[in-house]
């Protein structure tokens, strides 16, 4: 089974979420339950499913720490729905730390997943926290 970078990126959202709720999760395990529905088929793992997932996982901290500097006054990381939390953790890490996707590519795939795994306005409130990396990152090359 071969999986597009989308559908990676599906599955990568899909394993955070799933440890965010319960971080002791067995690892093997869930990658096997989001690669496929036959619990007797082992499949190999995407290298680029497991680069999000532990880069992710890795970085976490200092994910959250940026995604806090671009919340508006009175928002803090506790109150963002746990969904838009991992879309946005996904972008920031891809656009901080996987040279080989474009920052734009990178939220417009976050864009993508908010439509599938949450709802409008959390999709345009993770536009926003995106669009001002972006303005950040015009910013410091100008």
């Amino acid at each position: 089974m071969t999986l597009t970078r989308h559908q990676i990126r599906e599955r990568a959202f899909q394993m955070l979420f799933a440890l965010n709720a319960n971080p002791e999760a067995d690892h093997d395990a869930l990658y096997q339950r989001v690669l496929t529905d036959d619990p007797n088929q082992l499949v190999p793992v995407p290298d680029y499913l497991a680069t999000l997932v532990n880069g992710v996982l890795a970085h976490q901290s200092e994910l959250d720490a940026q995604i806090d500097q671009y919340l508006s006054t009175g928002w803090q990381l506790k109150r963002i729905a746990k969904t838009d939390l991992v879309i946005l953790r996904m972008a920031f890490y891809e656009i901080e730390h996987v040279d080989d996707v474009p920052n734009r590519v990178a939220v417009n795939e976050a864009l993508e997943l908010a439509k599938n795994f949450s709802d409008d306005r959390s999709r345009r409130f993770i536009n926003g926290v995106l669009a001002h990396t972006l303005d950040d990152e015009t910013d410091t090359q100008a």
